[in-house]
């Protein structure tokens, strides 16, 4: 036998299969690969600086000749902010107020304004535009300008009526509903990015779901509940999320150059440290207020998610009860054929 015979006949090796990634993996892991770019940045521009301000939260930071000295001194700068001062304490309760306004009624702006553009009408690509004009034409020095004009209120509105209405409220209250309405142009200026949000989560929903809806004899406005409202929860609260942090940190909020003032200021005990520590409780009043804002939207979930999920651990564990009956079978068939002598070959 020649020994291009015995390489002929001699057995092959297996084929090693290559896993293949599943269309959910494979979306994880381009997911990840987008996010990526800003995990490395926060890693290296962002977490840093958080520790050093916590570290100056606790701590006397003063500025000399010679350099900075640290000095610890624990949460003294906090209670002297919720103790002693009287200023900062009025506006985060001003700002809750204000925020917890605001942010529904441009969400909901948001909203509608997407369900128009979405619609069948002439011109959607003007529209669009005309409602995104604001993002990069509101910028710090521009809205100031326009909010000293009078251009953040509607001119014909009575505000005068209004307050008579709402004069029962306490003052706060009053207050921070007073500044929506005397500022509901510039609210409503703020919306840009949320129509476009909203509009492509619209657009993704399968139009298969409306015409299966109509032929049962549902409405537009069971439609709209029952479809549109379910289908883009998530992108509902990604823009709930996004309109927080974006009044929180706008040029218009007077918390933020409460906070600058208190950093470069020279009289008592104020400076880097107090200031950090007014930064700390303000993020901590944001990181609360979006989370609460979080629950109230993912506090009922839907019907069909959850038949969607009961299902899903239905068929699993079916799968696992298959593996566990086939692993008790091979295993019976074993010792059957080890008492009769017989070998068994196990079944794949």
């Amino acid at each position: 036998m020649s020994k291009n015979e015995k390489k002929e006949k001699a057995p092959q090796a297996p084929a090693v299969k290559r896993r293949r990634l599943s269309l959910k993996q494979r979306e994880n892991m381009m997911g990840y690969l987008f996010v990526l770019p800003w995990i490395i940045g926060a890693a290296i521009f962002v977490i840093r600086p958080l520790i050093q301000s916590f570290n100056f939260a606790l701590s006397n930071v003063r500025i000399t000749p010679k350099g900075r000295e640290v000095s610890f001194i624990g949460i003294l700068n906090f209670t002297q902010i919720l103790q002693e001062d009287a200023t900062f304490p009025t506006e985060l309760v001003a700002y809750l107020m204000k925020t917890v306004l605001a942010t529904p009624v441009i969400v909901v702006f948001a909203l509608i304004i997407a369900l128009l553009l979405n619609s069948k009408i002439k011109g959607k690509g003007f529209f669009r535009l005309i409602f995104f004009l604001p993002v990069i034409i509101a910028s710090g020095p521009v809205m100031e300008q326009l909010v000293s004009q009078g251009a953040g209120s509607i001119p014909s509105m009575n505000t005068s009526a209004i307050s008579s209405l709402i004069g029962f409220l306490p003052d706060f209250l009053e207050d921070a509903i007073m500044g929506l309405f005397e500022n509901i142009v510039m609210y409503l200026w703020y919306s840009g990015i949320q129509i476009l949000i909203f509009l492509a989560a619209v657009q993704k929903i399968d139009t298969s779901l409306y015409e299966a809806a109509k032929i049962d004899g549902g409405s537009t406005w069971e439609c709209f509940w029952k479809i549109t409202l379910p289908t883009i929860k998530n992108m509902t609260l990604l823009n709930v999320v996004y309109t927080i942090i974006f009044l929180s940190n706008n040029e218009q909020n007077t918390i933020i150059e409460t906070i600058k003032d208190a950093m470069f200021g020279t009289t008592g005990s104020k400076g880097y440290g107090y200031a950090s520590a007014m930064a700390w409780l303000y993020a901590v009043i944001v990181t609360v207020l979006v989370l609460v804002f979080a629950a109230a939207l993912m506090l009922k979930k839907d019907v069909y998610a959850k038949q969607a999920k009961k299902a899903r651990q239905e068929m699993k564990h079916q799968e696992q009860l298959a593996k566990k009956l086939k692993r008790k079978g091979i295993r019976y068939a074993k010792q059957e054929a080890k008492r009769a002598g017989k070998p068994i070959k196990e079944r794949r």
